[in-house]
């Protein structure tokens, strides 16, 4: 059909730039309605105590004050932990609180006519806090004479418990070979370009919130829940987002409160972020300690790997919980064929900002253990580490393949993803020699995309549905409608969904609309864009909606033009005879004859729109083959990241842009957490105020090559492509760095590999001066 374009697998541009680089773009801070009101968070400075005051007089009878709360006007005010692990001893926690449990805790919301008045009412709060001793790092907090951030409990230990294989030990005591590391894998904050905002207005009983979210349905169901509403009382439209990365997968408490406050005030009230508060209130994520061992026989086979994580949960459990690091534990397998693997997974509380969500979720950290060690046991046998992995690998023919992890494997060519990479290096020109040590460093991985099966996360402990549905709807005028409850946040998903759209029915992609983000008119989601899977799980939907309505309009054509439905096909805007192209009728007048109910088939309903559900079997796996080239200088420890390279597997790709810059922009995420970006505490909790995201000085060019092994399980054969980019860096870099000085290679064991760091360790590895020095 020459005069029918195929739009899958074509980089159309993206639909949502031309909004967003002409200024129309729809984001929070520029929402303005009648009658607004300013609020100011007021924030802990203490990491670890308790209100003992809190007077608010004089801020009440300043300029412009409508209300300020406090935590007794609050106490009810509770969010649920989406995610419970085993054990764990806390199923919600409050939005305000009198005992405070990190430095930027909401102690109370100021409300003003302006947000100057907020701010300037803000200070003259009375507020006195009795200071309790703060306890900050995850192995801090075990010591059994740390204080404690619960009494009753009696420790600050959350939850203990194994996965995998229980004789993961004894394989390892009779190894040829073991590798012993412990890794400290630092605190990462999301850092997106727009920070969280809410406008939430309450009228007619009903709260509507509009919110830069990753999930509006999500935000929905928490905030009724919270504030005692039925769920069809509040509405919550979403609009651009200006990066999520799971900072903005849930509703928190300081948005909670001013839910709370349009309520009490009974008009709009708007609350934006500041860039400090992200740091102080913002989910961070990451921020484990891994005492993992690597396991192999004469041969370099790997026998079995075990990995006791040890996680830090922040001042208590967060929407998500520990299910960070039990991801964690579940991907440490990866690519690789292992014997037995095992881990235990351990989760404390500290003074510290919750963690919670970041794009990758617990699988860089995973990623970062197991490569390295791979790595070392490489050297430490003499072995090319490329060729180490490639003797380990699951095969093609091995899929589908079941890790001792319990994940099955649907699709994949690993062996194929690590010699095209090696063959891209290979291929790279030469460096100038400048007195710096260089090396490159390999990582692979594989990623669990798709979050779906609703068994699978009611038996983790998850509290939420993995399903998509997807309404698609062709107008009178022959144009199409798509509705999904999926979520934009910069990712392109209105245009690969309106790609799909336009494929499956066989219609221009200028006639394809996208609705996306407002619970009022777009079906349920539970978890919304999250875990890799708007594409994977809504867009199968929309394809399943899409062959629905595509065979009844076939249906109704056929009728018409007197042949079997086998004999016609959609090109050209319109419905014709296959062979035939004078005998036709167009889409415009199918259309209009189906919403009319004239002159249809017997057995045909009237209209042409089609609700479709996917509810996943099981996850999708895609995966992915990174290498980094590192200039070291070992005068001063700083890297310069000047190469990098990928070979990804997403399954089918519907937008090769989109894939390639969602992997771009991943990548230099990643190469942040390897090299600079930590939120670090100082001793009495605080956080320090340095926070260092690379800049395009710090970004390498990245070159990204495609394979497209379609996914046996998907409708449309897609896998996840989100957080691709992130999860195998800071493994990368970490082993080019240790490539680069291998005799410091054994202490390249943390994120961020700062200058400091390295500089540090080569020094305590440097003979000391001669006396002729």
């Amino acid at each position: 059909m020459p005069d029918r374009p195929a739009y899958v697998g074509a980089p159309t541009p993206r639909r949502e730039d031309t909004r967003l680089l002409t200024g129309g773009g729809r984001f929070i801070a520029n929402v303005r309605l009648h009658g607004m009101a300013h609020a100011v968070v007021v924030r802990s400075p203490v990491a670890h105590g308790r209100l003992t005051r809190c007077d608010v007089a004089a801020a009440r009878a300043a300029p412009g004050v409508l209300d300020v709360i406090t935590p007794k006007d609050a106490a009810h005010v509770r969010l649920p932990c989406v995610s419970l692990a085993p054990g764990q001893r806390l199923s919600s926690y409050p939005v305000i609180d009198e005992v405070v449990r990190y430095a930027g805790q909401p102690v109370a919301v100021v409300v003003a006519a302006t947000e100057a008045e907020a701010r300037d009412a803000a200070e003259l709060l009375d507020l006195r806090f009795d200071e309790l001793p703060a306890v900050v790092g995850a192995e801090r907090a075990l010591d059994p004479a740390a204080p404690l951030l619960y009494p009753e409990w009696g420790a600050n230990l959350v939850t203990d418990f194994p996965l995998g294989d229980p004789d993961c030990e004894e394989a390892i005591a009779g190894a040829a070979h073991v590798v012993e590391m412990t890794f400290r894998i630092g605190r990462a904050a999301p850092s997106p370009v727009e920070p969280r905002g809410l406008v939430a207005s309450f009228e007619d009983g009903t709260l509507t919130v509009r919110a830069a979210t990753q999930a509006p349905h999500h935000v929905r169901d928490h905030a009724a829940e919270a504030l005692g509403l039925s769920f069809d009382k509040v509405r919550v439209i979403g609009g651009d987002v200006g990066g999520g990365f799971g900072g903005k997968e849930h509703l928190y408490p300081d948005e909670t409160l001013i839910c709370l406050a349009a309520i009490r005030l009974g008009r709009p009230v708007r609350w934006i972020e500041s860039r400090t508060d992200h740091l102080a209130a913002t989910l961070p994520a990451r921020d484990a300690v891994h005492r993992a061992r690597l396991a192999l026989d004469e041969e370099g086979r790997f026998v079995a790997l075990h990995c006791d994580i040890l996680g830090d949960l922040g001042a208590h459990p967060s929407n998500v919980g520990i299910s960070p690091i039990a991801v964690s534990a579940v991907a440490l397998p990866g690519p690789y064929r292992i014997g037995r693997v095992g881990a235990r997974v351990r989760g404390v509380v500290t003074t510290t900002t919750p963690t919670g969500s970041y794009r990758g979720f617990g699988q860089p950290e995973a990623t970062f253990t197991r490569e390295r060690l791979v790595d070392e046991a490489a050297r430490r046998l003499g072995l090319d580490p490329v060729e180490l992995r490639l003797r380990n690998l699951v095969r093609p023919s091995d899929m589908p393949f079941a890790t001792r992890m319990g994940q099955v494997y649907d699709s994949g060519d690993y062996p194929r993803a690590l010699r095209e990479l090696r063959d891209l290096v290979d291929g790279a020109p030469p460096r100038p020699r400048d007195g710096r040590r260089r090396a490159v460093g390999y990582s692979l991985h594989v990623e669990a995309t798709g979050m779906g099966p609703s068994m699978e996360m009611k038996a983790a402990g998850i509290q939420a549905g993995g399903f998509e549905t997807a309404v698609l709807r062709m107008e009178p005028d022959a144009s199409l409608v798509v509705s999904s409850g999926v979520a934009g946040m910069g990712q392109g998903i209105e245009t690969t969904l309106a790609q799909l759209a336009a494929d499956e029915v066989g219609v221009p992609l200028d006639t394809v609309r996208v609705l996306l983000g407002d619970t009022a008119v777009t079906p349920y989601s539970s978890v919304g864009s999250i875990a890799s899977r708007s594409l994977t799980v809504g867009g199968g939907a929309l394809i399943r909606a899409a062959e629905r309505l595509r065979d009844k309009i076939v249906t109704i054509a056929a009728d018409r033009l007197e042949v079997a439905a086998e004999d016609v096909e959609i090109a050209g805007g319109a419905v014709r005879v296959k062979g035939d192209p004078v005998a036709h009728v167009t889409l415009r007048e199918v259309a209009a004859s189906a919403w009319r109910g004239w002159d249809l088939p017997e057995g045909v309903a009237p209209g042409l729109e089609e609700r479709a559900t996917y509810h996943p079997a099981g996850y999708v796996y895609a995966y992915g083959a990174h290498a980094a080239a590192v200039a070291v200088d070992p005068e001063t420890g700083a890297v310069e990241v000047e190469g990098y390279w990928v070979v990804n597997d997403c399954g089918v790709v519907v937008n090769p842009a989109i894939v390639e810059g969602q992997i771009r922009g991943g990548v230099v995420q990643g190469i942040g957490m390897a090299l600079t970006e930590e939120v670090a505490y100082s001793g009495e909790g605080g956080p320090l105020a340095d926070y260092l995201p690379p800049t395009t000085r710090e970004a390498p060019d990245v070159e990204v090559r495609l394979l497209a092994i379609p996914s046996p399980h998907t409708p449309g054969g897609m896998k996840g492509v989100g957080e691709a980019g992130t999860v195998s860096p800071p493994a990368a870099v970490g082993n080019a760095v240790a490539a680069a000085l291998p005799e410091i290679a054994d202490a390249i064991t943390a994120t961020p590999v700062t200058p400091m760091a390295v500089w540090t360790a080569l020094s305590g590895r440097r003979p000391p001066p001669s006396r002729s020095e």
